[in-house]
């Protein structure tokens, strides 16, 4: 429920649930005030009504035997006005509507009033006069002259208006209470349930924005306040991922520099100390200055590939470079990079097969520039970590249910295990020293990046002395 609908719904409740509880307090005042003063209170005044009432009516009959010119004497005007008196009542004669007689100065309009609302309501016996209830007779006589003769009897009703007056306090001041108390407690639940989250968050707010990201933000309160608690927490938590990730980015991109250079610092080295030799005149023979300068193009060529490397898994770790995927032959694939690298394995002496344990083919959707730059990366590590005569390098193709597994498995030394975990990473070398790096020790970073590219895996296993197994997953199109 919206906070706004929450709002109204309380109040509403509180209202409601104040005039309940107040109508329950009346009816408990009443009962007690009754069985304690008014059982006998009660009795006397119905035992008053009734006598005034028996007292009005006998007089109203005895005028009905009399002549209305008998109620004109003097004598018999006396007799009425203390019978009526006696009742605490009073008597009104008229003709049409001029006063020949009363016991009490009426003012016009109330005697118009009289007679209007006797004449209107001949089932009832109370009227309403100057604010006071009135119990009242009428009897009507036809003169001979043809007026109308009337006698009006007229008894105020003296109600119990100090109790009531009580119970109108009574009333007022508990549902002031009640309400009081209500709005005490919807205010205390909002308090609870929104104002003190909302003072939590803006706290958390100001922690945000002065950089402190470590405070884990609750999600409490209620309906917007919650959901506002559950944004927040999750603006905190990207904040402090995008944070990390630019605080990797930095260390990345020092890391890199840091390990370029020093893996550049070798060839270029080379390069310098063989021309200044060809400068220097060291190389005095055409044979000599010839493999002079074979070595320094080698290592400039060398130099050419590393900053390639470079550039290339920076894009991959930026996810700027694109991927084209096609839908893909594996077996057809592979014997091709078997065909590109042929001739750089005999070259070396290295042995290079592919193996095929499919029993029907296979097909997955890559990026065959990219998947092959991985295949070649392999295959030259395998070429640099071969020292047998009989080296050999085969790629096996086999599949499960739902992938495709590329197994590239050579004989040379072997990984050890405490290695295993890290080959994968940028600049790692087996071989601490680097004194030995051909390469730039991106080529299995590489190719991990464009595995997972291809929402694959990539991993290895080797035997120290037996060889390396490089495995790929992908995932069957």
């Amino acid at each position: 429920m919206h906070l706004t609908k929450r709002f109204f719904t309380m109040n509403a409740l509180a209202v409601l649930f104040s005039i309940g509880l107040t109508v329950l307090a009346v009816i408990i005042f009443v009962a007690a005030y009754t069985k304690i003063f008014g059982h006998k209170a009660d009795i006397n005044e119905l035992k008053s009504v009734f006598e005034l009432r028996t007292g009005i009516s006998e007089i109203k009959r005895n005028a009905h035997t009399l002549e209305f010119e008998q109620l004109l004497d003097k004598k018999a005007q006396q007799e009425l006005s203390d019978r009526v008196k006696a009742l605490g009542a009073n008597a009104v004669l008229l003709i049409n509507r001029e006063v020949l007689f009363s016991t009490r100065k009426f003012n016009q309009i109330d005697i118009e009033k009289s007679l209007v609302l006797s004449g209107d309501m001949p089932n009832q016996d109370t009227l309403e006069l100057d604010g006071k209830t009135y119990f009242f007779a009428r009897v009507d006589y036809k003169l001979p002259s043809g007026d109308l003769g009337i006698l009006l009897l007229l008894a105020p009703l003296k109600l119990k208006t100090g109790f009531y007056t009580l119970l109108g306090i009574f009333t007022l001041s508990v549902f002031i209470l009640f309400f009081l108390l209500m709005n005490f407690w919807v205010s205390y639940t909002f308090s609870k349930g929104i104002i003190s989250p909302v003072s939590r968050l803006k706290d958390a707010a100001v922690k945000i924005s002065e950089g402190d990201l470590s405070c884990e933000i609750a999600e409490e309160g209620e309906g917007e306040v919650r959901e506002l608690g559950r944004t927040l927490e999750l603006m905190r938590i990207k904040l402090k991922e995008s944070i990390y990730l630019q605080q990797k980015y930095d260390e990345n991109r020092k890391f890199l520099v840091s390990s370029i250079s020093h893996d550049l610092k070798t060839p270029v080295t080379s390069i310098i100390g063989y021309i200044e030799g060809i400068i220097d005149g060291v190389a005095k023979t055409p044979e000599k200055m010839e493999e002079y300068l074979e070595t320094a193009r080698s290592k400039g060529v060398l130099v050419n590939a590393m900053i390639d490397d470079l550039l290339l898994y920076s894009k991959l770790d930026l996810n700027q470079l694109p991927y084209h995927f096609e839908k893909s032959d594996l077996v057809n694939y592979l014997q091709d990079c078997v065909g590109d690298h042929k001739y750089e394995y005999e070259k070396a002496k290295l042995s290079l097969e592919f193996i095929n344990e499919l029993n029907e083919p296979v097909l997955v959707l890559i990026d065959r520039e990219r998947l092959r730059r991985v295949i070649q990366n392999i295959l030259d590590n395998a070429v640099m970590y071969i020292d047998k005569p009989d080296g050999r390098v085969a790629i096996i193709l086999r599949e499960t249910r739902t992938s495709a597994i590329i197994e590239i498995k050579d004989n040379g030394k072997g990984i050890p295990e405490a290695n295993l975990p890290y080959i994968f990473e940028r600049f790692y070398r087996v071989d601490p020293s680097r004194k030995n790096a051909d390469g730039s020790g991106l080529g299995l970073a590489i190719a991990k990046q464009i595995v997972e590219g291809h929402e694959g895996k990539i991993w290895a296993r080797s035997v120290v002395g037996e060889g390396t197994r490089i495995m790929i997953s992908l995932k069957k199109y």
